[in-house]
């Protein structure tokens, strides 16, 4: 063999050599949001990025009372990346529109964090709206009712049927496996009686529960039924129950464990900026955030915090403000805040 023939040869062979090199290397992606979480990693994120539980006094804000959330969700667009918000079941409706890849829910109250693992239970446990609200409510509904149903539809089901005492008990028992049994998470005896309280809160008043149910002074505020029925000004359904889609959407985040609940005050030196640190780390933004009006129970100080830590966050142009009385930009937002700055 000459010279030349070897010399070609050895190199096609190191040029093989090479090829099989870099195919067989491990491949460095971008850093993203989770596609699913384990158990433990979703116990894990709630508690690491967790505060000191506090309190509200003003109601056990089972259900938010907004009722023109609706004209904002039909305001919002699909826009991915990571969604914070406050409070009970609202989130899940801006959650089904902004469709994010993951979602925080922050709130001061430990009873907000077993609120949600409720939630995500019953999630988890139902193919179907019908299902769904028929075990949050312990209402006997006709589970094979069409998908196509409208929120008003399934509604009228639901009122129209009994209060069950055993769907109840057995809704109970099959959260508690489902959380304990399948998910391992370690819930205290204190964690599982608040849940079958909340629970049995959601038995007792059926669909018209409200705001303010634990109040007798205070006005009704608008029921769970009238929220999930609620339309905007095209006439459009726009609740996470206002068809299979949006509650479908929703389902597959908690059956991936990536709606995580978090107890934080949105004024604390902690919860908000661990949530922002971990979405910069995997390269992503905060398309939403639903602060209802937790801005009017903070005083000067807590208001120049809360600003602070709203700065911290990863954002974009179109990040959202989602606030009680409407939508803006989390740039307009953090303008407002422009004059405020956190104490030292």
């Amino acid at each position: 063999m000459t010279a030349p023939a070897t010399r070609t040869i050895a190199a096609a062979s190191l040029a093989l050599a090479l090829q099989v090199e870099i195919a067989c290397a491990p491949r460095h992606s971008a850093p993203s949001l989770p596609a699913a979480l384990t158990a433990d990693e979703f116990w894990r994120l709630s508690t690491e990025f967790s505060e000191p539980a506090g309190q509200f006094t003003h109601s056990e804000n089972l259900v938010s009372n907004e009722e023109l959330f609706a004209h904002t969700v039909h305001l919002l667009r699909p826009r991915g990346g990571a969604f914070i918000g406050v409070g009970p079941e609202q989130n899940f409706s801006y959650i089904a529109r902004l469709e994010p890849a993951m979602a925080f829910i922050v709130d001061i109250r430990a009873e907000n964090r077993h609120l949600h693992l409720l939630y995500k239970a019953l999630f988890e446990m139902s193919s179907t709206r019908a299902e769904f609200v028929a075990r949050l409510f312990s209402r006997e509904i006709v589970s094979s009712r069409s998908v196509r149903a409208s929120a008003d539809d399934l509604f009228a089901a639901v009122a129209a049927a009994s209060a069950s005492n055993l769907l109840r008990d057995s809704t109970a028992h099959l959260v508690r496996q489902q959380l304990i049994g399948l998910h391992r998470l370690p819930l205290s005896t204190s964690d599982l009686g608040s849940i079958d309280r909340i629970l049995g809160a959601f038995y007792l008043d059926g669909p018209q529960i409200h705001y303010g149910r634990s109040l007798a002074a205070s006005p009704a505020g608008p029921s769970y039924r009238t929220l999930m029925t609620a339309k905007d000004a095209r006439g459009v359904g726009r609740s996470y129950l206002a068809s299979e889609k949006e509650f479908a959407f929703v389902k597959a985040l908690q059956a991936r464990n990536l709606i995580v609940p978090v107890i934080g005050d949105f004024s604390g030196s902690h919860a908000l900026k661990a949530i922002g640190q971990y979405v910069r780390r995997a390269g992503s933004k905060i398309s939403g955030f639903y602060g209802s009006n937790v801005q009017v129970y903070l005083n000067k100080q807590q208001m120049a915090t809360f600003c602070g830590n709203l700065a911290t966050l990863p954002s974009d142009a179109r990040s959202s403000f989602i606030g009680s009385n409407g939508l803006q930009l989390l740039s307009v937002k953090l303008a407002s805040c422009a004059a405020t700055k956190s104490p030292r």
